[in-house]
């Protein structure tokens, strides 16, 4: 990883501005990396990409490999003739703040379904370009594609429901079923050839305006996926493809139940006799769409809470290791330099700071922690050393309007002690007070750089829905906002 000094936003693209309902790949992601450009600002962190199921979470996702075809850009398809005008005739009245999940995904299907008609009928060129992509991910893609139609055609019913010759993969059964389904399986190809298509131009661009972008990618799958239908050999299932135990994490501080995940658990002992196959074929897959990445609960390749399927919360688990320094062994192995962030926040023990250390992973430090415990807290920067990204806050806590507002006078008084704050200004003295740290890179949501309070907060753990959908305005990245960005990467020696 190229470990300069400079500074970054989290923004997932779902919370771009545009008139489509949700946020894209279309024209305002590439206004949102000129704006990073134009001050200086060489990060673009975001959420994973793959395709959303319940909750419309980006951490619960139908593949790990494919992309979420609700990202592709109708401008875009435009320009390319792969829609006609009229197409987009009849747009909603999409509110422009946040994504109503139900209206876009019904409304955004209808497009896709249109413009996979327009492409079935276009020249040999774009059916070339198309096979290529096809052939060249059909390791993943194949399964995917035919996942999703069998999906589908059950009325959007978790897999391990599905008949048995579907659920257990009968060769004959499925070969029936894309014999009778060419047009369902096919389409489902074409949408992914489109995001990815889409992506890697975007990505590509970025690069070019010295750009990097930071991916996430968590640890455990979602039970519902294609993935997990694929390769239940490698997962703990049972023999009708149900969880036998789940993963999540024990009470704590913030959860006297602790949180109950619900994915199923790696078999790491199988993936080991093969040295990892699935996950280095992964990780090819995310670092081929980023320059970096996160990696999510980073304490599971150390140990992790096993929880039995049947349990109503997460009190009832046991701790059971990882695969340790021997995974990320084979990683360095077979990518060379880790272009890593590791996710080390909650409880920790010193083995995963070891691990985190041996391989000189940057973890992570969160100023909105800073603040609750007196000088000794890690979070606070006098205790950084530079290996190490610093951020004011992350999608799953309180913005920092929403912290400030919601601390007790102890903890208030102490942060604007620290910080030399009257607090009116507290968004920008936290950004400023990371960009100073010597923290490596230092990375701030957009809602903290428009100093939005929790109305603007991303997700709230454990919330099952109403999560995911917030959205800023075109307006909000103004030319007063780039000079005060611009300004606080150059005092603090984070331009590129």
């Amino acid at each position: 990883m190229d470990k300069q000094r400079s500074s970054g936003i989290l923004l997932h693209p779902t919370s771009l501005s545009g008139p489509y309902g949700i946020g894209d790949l279309g024209p305002q992601a590439y206004q949102c990396i000129d704006f990073l450009a134009e001050t200086g600002t060489g990060l673009w962190q975001v959420l994973p990409l793959g395709p959303t199921g319940y909750g419309d979470s980006p951490y619960q996702t139908f593949s790990t490999f494919a992309g979420n075809h609700f990202l592709i850009s109708p401008d875009k398809l435009l320009a390319e003739g792969w829609l006609h005008e009229n197409d987009l005739a009849n747009l909603p009245a999409f509110g422009p703040n946040s994504v109503d999940f139900g209206d876009v995904i019904n409304w955004k299907q209808d497009i896709l379904h249109r413009s996979y008609e327009h492409f079935r009928y276009s020249g040999k060129k774009y059916h070339k370009d198309a096979g290529l992509f096809y052939n060249q991910q059909a390791a993943w893609l194949d399964d995917y594609a035919l996942f999703m139609a069998l999906k589908e055609a059950h009325g959007r019913k978790p897999w391990s429901t599905w008949p048995a010759q579907y659920r257990d993969r009968a060769p004959k059964a499925l070969e029936e079923f894309k014999e009778n389904h060419p047009y369902a399986v096919q389409r489902q190809k074409y949408f992914q050839y489109l995001f990815f298509k889409q992506w890697m131009d975007l990505r590509e661009y970025a690069n070019q305006r010295g750009i990097q972008i930071i991916g996430d990618i968590p640890i455990f799958i979602a039970h519902d996926s294609a993935d997990a239908w694929a390769h239940r050999e490698l997962l703990y299932l049972d023999d009708i493809g149900n969880p036998t135990v789940v993963a999540g994490v024990p009470p704590d501080y913030f959860s006297e139940t602790g949180q109950l995940w619900g994915n199923p658990l790696f078999r790491w002992d199988i993936h080991a006799r093969d040295g990892y196959s699935w996950w280095m074929d992964r990780l090819r897959s995310v670092f081929s769409r980023f320059d970096i990445v996160r990696l999510d609960h980073f304490r599971g390749f150390v140990d992790y809470w096993e929880i039995p399927a049947s349990e109503i919360t997460a009190i009832n688990g046991r701790w059971m290791p990882g695969p340790g320094a021997n995974f990320l062994e084979k990683v360095k192995m077979e990518f060379g330099g880790l272009s890593i962030i590791a996710e080390d926040l909650g409880e920790m023990s010193p083995e995963v700071f070891k691990l985190r250390d041996q391989f000189n992973l940057p973890g992570m430090k969160i100023l909105v922690f800073a603040f609750d415990s007196g000088e000794s807290n890690v979070f606070l920067p006098h205790h950084y050393d530079e290996n190490c990204v610093v951020y004011t806050g992350t999608h799953d806590n309180d913005t920092v309007m929403g912290w400030f507002k919601r601390i007790g006078e102890g903890e208030r008084t102490f942060a604007q002690r620290y910080l030399k704050s009257s607090g009116e200004d507290i968004a920008w003295d936290m950004i400023k007070l990371g960009w100073s740290s010597k923290a490596v890179f230092a990375i701030t949501p957009l809602q903290d750089l428009l100093s939005l309070d929790n109305s603007a907060r991303m997700n709230y753990p454990g919330k099952p829905q109403g999560n995911w959908g917030w959205r800023f305005s075109e307006s909000d990245l103004s030319e007063g906002l780039k000079s005060k960005l611009l300004d606080i990467n150059y005092l603090y020696g984070r331009e590129i």
